[in-house]
């Protein structure tokens, strides 16, 4: 508060609203994570429960519902206290002129969002892997008992995991997502309101973007009967066609949706303030929809090109899977390797629905565009809670040493929901990737207003010393990130891993196929609790921190470097590091499948062993790392946004150490 206010000449009201919109995104996000996961762990016992009755339509239906609960709160609340706190802030901000600094001062709520969902992810990846690699690496791989047995002590760390980081961890992402997008819309489309030849404004124009995922949610809301209601699901192939079929049928109905929308709130001719030279430009209805639809269609082709490299239906798993007849080592290269490759088509993708949208409606554009990536987050989010409610409900089916048969059908409920997730996965880093340029875009506005058009009239000059410097430290960023992350797992799984032998060295009888002593659960769980909490703090405070001392210290040129060169190479590793990560584990699954006397060997052999290697190298990867880096650019860039007067305000725009 005391620094956004002295940025704006200690405008107090300012500070205090931008505060009040950090605080409702925070608690919004957090009570979205509580949510989803008070009812995920309900969902997770009926879904077994379901899972014994005759047919496979009862089972997926709880665990579906289970999703559709998270996914449909979240948009709503997020969609509710968003728009409730811009006519609270419009009682202040009442003049049309003012509106650019309401627009401003609910950035906050961006930025409360991507911190939970820092910490939601981070903490949430190191608390479920840590449980994950130390239950496989022991469980497994060393003593060959099946996962989720009871008798390993790190199993119901496991399973907690499973809610904490897939639950939680991606619902505050991609609630992140929404709200930054949202809110770079809204800075960088103020004009389209204040413009407006109505003495009064044109506030209906204005939140056009907030429209836009409303739409999204009754298309959702229509389409998820589609899976329940229309076509259930009545074998065991069309669990994952069903949950495709939502994807594919939100994103074309979307389409006309939000072009029945676009008529009916935006004026049929507008006129928005380019992001540079100081141009008017004229817009029509159609064009924004044409950026939105752009960025719909965008996010379907990322999310089935994911699913191409990371379902054990199609040749990359499968070569990953042949891989493993040689061991670990050749698993790992080709599963590195299928990473790396992925990430070649929707980089391409990105880069045409950047452009077209740029092109059309300027950075305005791309907000749009990322909107339009996000206007189905509630089938996305149904479907990520999906794949949690299953796995858990495996795991509580193995444990409970129900029937064979009903493990049997979970695990293919949740083999569906690891691909369709990996889908999710697509959609959410191609979305952070369009949110983190239109947050910069807006950053660039902001610091343009500022200095009254002195610094950044004519967009951002790379070659600037500072911004091309710090070009290539925004580079660094996302390596450190995922460094640290991936050994904090790595020494959580290592403190796990000691202690699941030590119970076992203590207490041999655990072993035993019918044991007489109960392992230490407690101790486990522990385990991933301390090291969640403890080892999320380093991560967290260098993303945080880094646009902060480097706005106040280098100034504004190096902030433009520092945001650009992080969303480079954030985008990258992060698509290759989460296919990689789902691809391992579909190779995995893949070779469970065989019979023992098939090429593969099947469960148990030395082909599986060096498999359950891969994929306990690729949960970090595709479950800690991969998926935080989309938080790594849009935690920087809404970050830099919020404190944009800030750093202005310093030796205009120079930082204290005036190097420019």
């Amino acid at each position: 508060m005391a620094l956004v206010s002295w940025g704006t000449g200690w405008d107090m009201v300012r500070g205090f609203c931008t505060t009040l919109s950090f605080l409702l995104g925070a608690f919004t996000s957090m009570a979205s994570g509580y949510l989803g996961m008070k009812v995920a762990v309900y969902s997770n016992v009926r879904t077994t429960v379901s899972a014994q009755k005759a047919g496979w339509t009862p089972c997926f239906n709880v665990a579906f519902r289970a999703g559709a609960v998270m996914g449909f709160a979240l948009c709503g609340l997020g969609i509710l206290m968003l728009y409730f706190t811009m006519l609270a802030f419009r009682v202040h901000y009442s003049a049309p002129s003012d509106w650019v600094y309401l627009n401003e001062c609910i950035t906050g709520y961006g930025l409360g969002g991507s911190c939970i969902a820092m910490f939601g992810r981070v903490g949430g990846g190191i608390y479920t892997k840590a449980a994950d690699v130390g239950a496989d690496l022991v469980g497994k791989v060393v003593h060959g008992i099946p996962e989720d047995d009871p008798r390993n002590p790190a199993t119901i760390a496991d399973n907690v995991g499973d809610n904490v980081g897939d639950v939680a961890g991606m619902g505050s992402d991609l609630f992140g997502s929404f709200a930054e997008a949202t809110c770079a819309a809204l800075v960088l489309g103020t004009s389209i309101g204040v413009n407006s030849a109505d003495p009064g404004g044109d506030w209906d124009a204005m939140m056009f973007p907030l429209v836009i995922s409303a739409v999204g949610i009754f298309v959702c809301l229509f389409c998820s009967f589609l899976a329940t209601n229309i076509m259930p699901v009545r074998a065991e192939n069309q669990v994952e066609q069903v949950l495709k079929m939502q994807l594919i049928s939100t994103t074309f109905l979307t389409v006309p949706a939000v072009y029945f929308a676009a008529i009916v709130y935006l004026p049929a001719e507008f006129s928005l303030d380019s992001t540079m030279g100081g141009v008017a430009l004229t817009l029509h209805p159609w064009e924004t929809w044409l950026c939105v639809v752009m960025g719909a269609v965008g996010g379907l082709i990322i999310g089935l090109i994911t699913e191409y490299y990371t379902s054990h239906s199609y040749t990359p798993v499968r070569e990953v899977a042949n891989s493993c007849k040689t061991g670990a080592a050749t698993n790992m290269i080709y599963g590195i390797a299928l990473g790396y490759k992925s990430a070649i088509i929707p980089v391409l993708v990105l880069a045409l629905v950047i452009y077209g949208s740029f092109t059309l409606c300027d950075l305005y554009g791309v907000s749009l565009a990322a909107i339009g990536f996000l206007a189905n987050l509630a089938t996305g989010l149904t479907i990520d809670v999906y794949g949690p409610v299953c796995d858990n409900a495996g795991g509580i089916a193995e444990m409970a040493e129900l029937d064979s048969s009903v493990r049997d059908k979970t695990d293919a409920l949740d083999a569906a929901g690891n691909t369709t997730a990996a889908i999710g996965k697509g959609f959410a880093i191609g979305s952070a990737a369009l949110v983190s340029l239109a947050l910069f875009g807006a950053f660039v506005t902001r610091i343009r207003i500022a200095s009254s058009q002195t610094i950044f009239a004519n967009g951002v000059n790379m070659l600037e010393p500072l911004t091309f410097a710090f070009l290539i430290v925004g580079g660094m960023i996302p390596f450190a990130f995922a460094a640290m992350t991936m050994k904090s797992v790595g020494i959580a799984a290592m403190e796990m891993v000691m202690e699941v032998q030590r119970q076992f060295d203590e207490k041999p009888h655990l072993l035993d196929a019918n044991p007489t002593e109960r392992p230490d659960y407690d101790a486990c769980i522990a385990i991933s609790t301390r090291a969640s909490l403890k080892e999320m703090v380093p991560p967290g405070a260098m993303v945080i921190f880094t646009p902060l001392l480097t706005g106040l210290l280098f100034g504004v040129y190096a902030v433009s470097g520092l945001l650009v060169g992080s969303l480079v190479a954030s985008v990258q590793l992060a698509i290759s590091m989460s296919n990689s990560g789902g691809a391992w584990d579909n190779a995995k699954k893949y070779i469970e499948k065989q019979s023992p006397d098939s090429e593969l060997k099947g469960k148990g052999s030395d082909i599986h062993k060096a498999a359950v290697v891969g994929d306990t190298v690729g949960d970090p990867f595709k479950d800690t790392s991969g998926p935080a880096l989309n938080i790594v650019m849009k935690l920087m860039a809404v970050l830099s946004l919020v404190f944009a007067d800030t750093f202005y305000a310093l030796n205009n725009g120079g930082g204290l150490l005036n190097l420019s």
